[in-house]
């Protein structure tokens, strides 16, 4: 078939799929919630009665990575025959379980989750993406592409802050979340894996696979009524991380024509630094599994080895086995990412964005901030005590947070959740007020700024920069997160009930808070339309970086502002 008659065919059936869910077929016609994809006809959900939309879940874009294709870039997912239902989610990728993280056999968000904290969870079988839009007819509407969080280490596109439904009515847009390979199984830069090819040779697998899912929406997203040539781009702090490496990768031309990165920039690692990992990891794998004592005598065990005979035994152990000795050895720390190999990331991402080698796409990027109360156990790493931020463990502040009704008059004080060391929290230098600012500062806004400002220099009327001020949590919620890192992410979605966050989600502050997440959906759809966030519901005009928005609400209206 040539490109024209390819091109014929796509057209027909796209427009076939659309006459279906606008007269609402005939008796022996498909439902809206079938659609057509390169590689096989899936079935969704129809929400429409419930909440205006058509979901499809569990969307293979990928071949499982599992054996031999375990730390090798990501497959085209096998063809099917006949219909395959797509009506809940994909595991979520195998991780070692922390907050963020799915609960253990997949089970739905809840008090299962801490049950999975520091085990492996999630599985290897995990390359499926989500697809949401409108209960309507409506053809070529904006594609939001949205990479999750977790520190390149954790997360999964069926947490329920993830949930599309309510972007996709309320911004009238094709939503799309996905799962990408994580940890060590996601990032993993060994020289006895290398078999020449460049991507194999990367390392970088899980940003391959969002460029997987990303040329998944390219090829297919027609066909469930999204415009393939209108992509924004979104991801929340690694998902960010993740997002700039996408803006200065020469692979990804033509993947996307926007970008939203939250709360994250450029803090890649170099292949040095990657190698050094990777070969610290063997050599404690190998002592973990009977093969050595100590590391010499595992670097002596591994010498006797060839590549491919460490890559088949590596291929061999199973993902729980890798992970378990992983969360053994915290002593590692989280595998480096996203590594700059030269291929698929410049060896300087930093230096590429300022000699303008990226791709030049409107951006609108962020931050909260509080962004530093998320990470307060590392404020004994800061001052030198070795006490974390938090009082309770992560296993008793999930299940405290989770159980909290945030309307109840009897809650929790700063000194349940705090550890005295960082009380009163305006002490100087060291209450928590102060080292959350350090840790906002020194992590998240610091490193960005410069990069913002090279964006800014390449195209100054295409970049925009907000920050999340919302704090109106019940006590002491308020003062012990604020706006917290990863608490704009409910408001963009408008997903206000159970996940992470709904200890601050309160009867008082209802009014406002909804106010606001409804303008950050209207603003985030005019951009994804036009390229530009402004819209008469924000009230004030935006304008471009250096300048900022500010984003907050009182209990019952929104108040923002452009200082």
């Amino acid at each position: 078939m040539n490109r024209m008659q390819h091109g014929a065919s796509r057209l027909a059936l796209v427009l076939s799929t659309l006459s279906i869910a606008a007269c609402g077929g005939g008796s022996d016609d498909p439902p809206p919630t079938q659609r057509a994809t390169t590689f096989g006809t899936v079935a969704g959900v129809d929400n429409s009665a419930s909440s205006s939309t058509y979901a499809w879940l569990g969307v293979p874009y990928a071949q499982p990575p599992v054996g031999a294709l375990r730390w090798m870039p990501p497959v085209d997912p096998a063809a099917w025959t006949g219909v395959r239902s797509t009506q809940a989610f994909g595991h979520g990728c195998a991780q070692g379980g922390r907050y963020f993280s799915p609960a253990p056999g997949d089970a739905p968000y809840g008090l299962a989750v801490r049950e999975g904290f520091g085990k492996p969870v999630g599985d290897e079988d995990c390359l499926t993406l989500n697809v949401w839009r409108p209960a309507t007819a409506d053809a070529n509407l904006p594609v939001l592409f949205f990479i999750h969080g977790g520190s390149n280490i954790s997360g999964y596109s069926a947490d329920p802050v993830y949930n599309g439904q309510t972007l996709a009515k309320k911004a009238n847009a094709v939503v799309v979340t996905i799962n990408y390979r994580v940890g060590i199984l996601g990032w993993l830069d060994l020289p006895q894996l290398k078999t020449g090819d460049k991507l194999v040779d990367s390392g970088n697998f899980a940003l391959l696979d969002q460029m997987q899912a990303l040329k998944f929406v390219k090829n297919n997203i027609a066909n469930f009524g999204g415009d393939p040539a209108n992509v924004t781009v979104m991801g929340q702090s690694a998902g960010a991380v993740n997002v700039w490496n996408l803006l200065v990768s020469p692979l990804t031309a033509g993947l996307f024509h926007k970008a939203v990165p939250m709360s994250g920039g450029i803090v890649n690692a170099s292949r040095a630094t990657a190698q050094k990992y990777s070969q610290a990891l063997l050599e404690v794998i190998a002592v973990a599994d009977g093969k050595a004592a100590d590391a010499v005598s595992a670097r002596t065990w591994l010498a006797t080895q060839t590549s491919a005979q460490i890559a088949t035994y590596l291929r061999g152990l199973s993902a729980d086995q890798l992970l378990k000795v992983m969360l053994a050895n915290p002593q590692l720390g989280n595998a480096p990412a996203p590594i700059e190999d030269g291929h698929v990331v410049p060896v300087n991402a930093v230096a590429a964005l300022d000699a303008g080698q990226y791709q030049k796409v409107p951006v609108l990027a962020g931050n909260t901030r509080d962004e530093g109360t998320l990470f307060a156990n590392l404020f004994g790493t800061v001052t030198g005590s070795g006490i974390p931020g938090f009082k309770l463990s992560d296993y008793d502040r999930f299940g405290l947070q989770f159980n909290l009704d945030p309307n109840a008059t009897t809650r929790p004080a700063e000194a349940d959740l705090i550890n005295a060391a960082y009380l009163p929290v305006t002490a100087l230098p060291f209450g928590w007020n102060a080292l959350s600012a350090f840790a906002t500062n020194s992590i998240f806004v610091g490193p960005v700024t410069p990069q913002l400002a090279s964006l800014a220099a390449k195209q100054p009327t295409q970049v925009w920069y907000y920050r999340f001020d919302w704090d109106e949590e019940p006590a002491p919620f308020n003062t012990v997160y604020g706006a917290t890192h990863a608490m704009d992410i409910p408001f963009l979605f408008g997903n206000f009930g159970a996940n992470v966050f709904s200890f601050a989600y309160s009867s008082a502050n209802k009014g406002g808070r909804e106010a606001l997440s409804d303008t950050m959906i209207a603003s985030l759809s005019a951009f994804a339309r036009t390229g530009n966030p402004n819209t008469p519901a924000l009230g004030v005009t935006w304008k471009n970086y250096p300048a900022k928005l500010v984003l907050d609400a009182s209990p019952t209206q929104q108040q923002i502002s452009a200082p």
